[in-house]
């Protein structure tokens, strides 16, 4: 089902337009994270709660700036300073929720300059800023063209397969997430 427009200021896209696009920011994470340590410490680390390939903070993350501050597409600026505020919300909030849920952190920036208690720091929430910058003012475009230029049946399955993996893995973690050396930190 392709975009449906209601009136002039608001559309609805079909459930399987969000859940490719939650997959691709979530993959891109885990890529760019990898990406990350793989430079700094030499070694491949799979980040993350989750066994998968995937790290499910960014695509709730971009799905969130998207559907906030996706008006603002014209105003690059205006969308980097809003992505900080909205990302370290998030960050922090997440961060919080998994410490209590699980007693361990997955990130930990006490050692960065201007952290709020080790969970955001100057650095994430700038780094974050210029990705949700990034997302809404250039690479959104390129994925609607990419998503309408899939089948429908295709998005079905892709979007099928993609869910099923995860809810496996989600299910599997709820019980033991992932965690050790460089993907989660003990609390002291």
């Amino acid at each position: 089902m392709k975009t449906k427009m209601l009136n002039r200021n608001k559309t609805y896209r079909s459930f399987d337009f969000y859940v490719l696009l939650f997959f691709l920011l979530s993959m891109f994470g885990w890529l760019w994270e990898g990406a990350i340590y793989l430079i700094t410490s030499q070694s491949f680390v799979n980040r993350g709660v989750y066994y998968g390939p995937y790290l499910p903070i960014y695509g709730v993350g971009g799905i969130f700036l998207w559907f906030l501050l996706g008006r603002l597409s014209k105003k690059p600026v205006l969308t980097f300073f809003l992505s900080m505020l909205i990302s370290a919300v998030l960050e922090y909030t997440v961060s919080f929720c998994l410490e209590k849920m699980w007693g361990v952190r997955w990130w930990d920036y006490s050692g960065w300059i201007l952290n709020i208690n080790g969970r955001i720091c100057l650095v994430s929430v700038t780094a974050f800023g210029l990705g949700g910058m990034a997302l809404n003012c250039f690479l959104l475009p390129y994925y609607m063209r990419l998503y309408h230029k899939l089948s429908r049946r295709w998005r079905i399955v892709l979007s099928a397969l993609f869910l099923a993996v995860f809810i496996l893995d989600a299910t599997y973690c709820a019980v033991r997430p992932h965690m050790g050396d460089n993907v989660s930190y003990e609390n002291s």
